[in-house]
């Protein structure tokens, strides 16, 4: 049995035709990254948002957003948001904990905002509707993006000194920054507007996702034959990466169907005399947890075939659920000791990685409280995957 399990996962599993969205969500991170629009999104968004409390933090966390809706790399969104948004917010006189904090945090946005990688992920690994997942995604990421921004305006209320106001800009500069919104919407509409509309799958959409992006790079004057190969190189490693895991989850899954692990934690489950809301705080707070010492995608790996079963024998819905459990990766993206997007700032801005850690700790709790929003209202995630044209 083990023997025809190692010959046939590592075959079954890259042939997915689903998996295509992988490579292709990848390589229009790479080609987006490369164009130098989130640059663009931060000094348009600052022009806006500058003037009122917080503003630049405010921009940074618009511009992570704006990112994650045309991008599903949370890492190469905190990277390229640290060379642009922190020297910026620094110049104007903010606290380097308020401005290294606001990026960290706004970075994770790419982990929710379709097209996520994450989300495409537990798609795979739980069997299903990966266009559901995406489109799900986009109500509870437009609301982490305001959670960000009110909590910089309280930090820029509370510590007015720490977070200066920007300069103001007239209506004409204000318009002219809108003209880099365009090809971010265009995009977005290209990937997550057909999925919903039904017009194309989202295998599909991220092709036409890869190829519009290739256009934004060539369009930038940055697109040439090192830079396009350095960024095909990168996304095929992190393909590689991404299906070796799967691959394994594969594996793994299979272990626990023989030692039917599964059927016995959901018989436990449905055995004891507790509320299934009470199950669920257990769950979700184990995801805490692991979010603070595992990289996001393993602890998908690991406990979607485990959870998911009891959290479909308590009821729940498969697409509340991975919506929810990607908010709680964010939530480990930035948090001790492993928060990968706190180390990414910290090497790229040469700050302590104390001094992130201690910027993001306000954001951490207001994530905290918006999951408990989510989880009390289900039809926030819910309700825009239910009027998609399939």
């Amino acid at each position: 049995m083990l023997s025809g399990i190692l010959a046939t996962s590592p075959l079954s599993t890259p042939t997915s035709y689903e998996l295509i969205t992988v490579p292709m969500f990848m390589l229009m991170a790479e080609f987006v990254v490369l164009s130098g629009i989130a640059d663009d999104l931060f000094r348009a968004a600052a022009i806006w948002v500058g003037r009122i409390p917080g503003g630049l933090g405010i921009a940074t966390a618009l511009a992570g957003a704006g990112f994650g809706a045309i991008s599903g790399s949370s890492t190469a969104s905190a990277a390229t948001l640290s060379a642009t948004s922190i020297p910026a917010m620094l110049r104007q006189g903010y606290e380097p904990r308020i401005a290294c904090g606001a990026v960290a945090i706004s970075g994770t946005l790419a982990m929710l905002i379709p097209p996520s990688i994450a989300l495409v992920i537990y798609g795979l690994i739980a069997d299903v509707s990966i266009g559901q997942l995406l489109v799900a995604g986009i109500i509870p990421g437009l609301l982490v993006s305001l959670t960000i921004c009110l909590t910089i305006f309280v930090l820029a209320l509370l510590h007015p000194d720490k977070a200066p106001t920007a300069g103001r800009h007239s209506l004409r500069q204000k318009l002219a920054s809108l003209k880099v919104v365009g090809p971010m919407l265009v995009l977005l509409l290209a990937v997550t507007g057909v999925i919903y509309a039904g017009i194309a799958t989202p295998t599909e959409a991220s092709g036409i996702g890869a190829f519009g992006a290739f256009l934004l790079a060539a369009k930038s004057g940055r697109l040439n034959f090192d830079s396009l190969f350095r960024a095909l190189a990168r996304a095929a490693g992190t393909t590689c990466m991404v299906i070796l895991i799967i691959m394994a989850a594969k594996v793994f899954g299979y272990f626990l169907t023989i030692t039917q692990l599964t059927q016995t934690l959901v018989a436990w489950t449905g055995g004891l005399d507790q509320s299934r809301w009470v199950i669920l705080a257990i769950i979700l707070f184990g995801y805490l947890l692991l979010g603070c010492f595992l990289d996001q995608v393993a602890i998908l790996i690991l406990t979607v075939p485990v959870a998911l079963p009891v959290i479909l024998h308590l009821g729940f819905d498969p697409v509340w659920f991975g919506v929810i459990i990607v908010v709680m990766a964010e939530v480990g993206l930035v948090t001790p000791p492993i928060g990968l997007n706190v180390f990414v700032v910290a090497r790229y801005t040469g700050r302590p990685v104390e001094q992130v850690f201690a910027g993001v700790f306000p954001h951490v709790v207001a994530h905290l409280l918006l999951v408990v929003l989510l989880v009390a209202v289900p039809q926030i995630v819910l309700w825009l995957p239910s009027t998609m044209f399939e």
